[in-house]
């Protein structure tokens, strides 16, 4: 087998397990100094685009929360960053998803062994039992949420929105979003705002090349660095060749728009068929990185806005729904671009 075939099927290794830390040097320190100062905001939401360490800064203060719960105490005083060593008690707990004081809601299989598309309503409603309950270390609870945009709607997020409303003393609440203006203005109101950019491309650079065991010289990681938007989630996914190929193809339809070429799109439809979920999940991928910049725009007037929202919740729906039950993909790659070409016209 080929590094790029093994490639394809490789993952970063998850958030709760990560201690190296790429980048958001201002944000850590941002959240360090909330807390030391003993009045940290309830709840944080962290937005960003995916796979440039939204969760995983999320997981190091979570950690740091639980191994040093009094915000006064020395070691948190004249810490200089957030990292716990891996060694330690609470990291180890967290890594094993094994420590009572922190519960985690994302997404879960269901019945049939498959991932769920959402977050359902009754994993939020068990956080009112968690957070009612006496802390076990006698300090802090917390929930982390990665991500808030996959909430059930409107159910799951408004049992949420009920828990930011009444938080407990102690309790800490960290919601993780790819798409923070997509959520519930009201979810958004009770949060602490911090958004994340994406990573400078040495940084992404780094950090593919330790989640993937190759040397940082290496030029194809250098070629996915420059595609993956400061994400070394992106990278990762895209140290495969064929997925390499195919963001590049997108990168050129995408940025003909409104213009499509039915021709082209026959061909995308061809190169993401078949069952293999890494396809299709570049394929969106690169179809939201596309919005969010848009959404992102201050130029663009609130019709446009509306518009490319309306798209984004329509695209991820029935991408959601070609996942689930393994529908034809080119009539989806052709369905996304009238979406989207109907978004782009100004």
């Amino acid at each position: 087998m080929s590094a790029g075939d093994d490639d394809e099927n490789r993952e970063p290794p998850h958030p709760r397990v990560t201690q190296v830390f790429f980048g958001h040097a201002d944000a850590e320190r941002r959240l360090l100094a909330a807390y030391r100062g003993g009045r940290i905001p309830h709840a944080w939401l962290i937005g960003g685009a995916p796979g440039i360490g939204k969760a995983t800064l999320t997981y190091r203060l979570a950690r740091f929360v639980l191994a040093h719960p009094n915000p006064l105490a020395r070691p948190v005083q004249t810490a200089t960053s957030l990292a716990v060593p891996a060694d330690h008690p609470v990291a180890r707990q967290i890594a094993a998803q094994g420590h009572g004081d922190l519960v985690a809601l994302e997404r879960t299989e269901g019945d049939s062994g498959k991932l769920r598309t959402v977050i359902t309503v009754g994993q939020v409603r068990r956080t009112v039992s968690f957070f009612g309950s006496t802390a076990s270390a006698g300090g802090w609870r917390v929930c982390i949420v990665d991500s808030a945009d996959e909430l059930q709607y409107p159910e799951a997020a408004n049992a949420l929105l009920k828990v930011l409303e009444e938080p407990p003393p102690q309790a800490l609440l960290l919601l993780v979003s790819h798409a923070p203006a997509q959520l519930l203005p009201t979810i958004r109101s009770r949060c602490r705002r911090l958004g994340l950019r994406g990573l400078a491309e040495e940084d992404v650079i780094r950090g593919a090349a330790q989640a993937l065991g190759r040397d940082p010289g290496d030029a194809r990681l250098r070629q996915v660095a420059a595609l993956a938007e400061g994400s070394i989630g992106r990278a990762v996914m895209l140290s495969s060749g064929p997925l390499l190929a195919l963001r590049k193809r997108m990168g050129e339809l995408l940025e003909r728009l409104p213009a499509v070429d039915p021709h082209a799109l026959h061909a995308i439809g061809d190169a993401i068929g078949g069952s293999e979920p890494q396809k299709l999940e570049n394929f969106i991928d690169a179809v939201n990185v596309w919005l969010a910049d848009r959404l992102e725009d201050p130029r663009r007037t609130a019709d446009e806005r509306f518009r490319l929202a309306e798209a984004w919740d329509r695209i991820n729906i029935a991408a959601r729904d070609a996942d689930i039950y393994n529908l034809e993909r080119k009539p989806l790659v052709f369905r996304v671009f009238g979406w989207l070409a109907e978004a782009a016209h100004r």
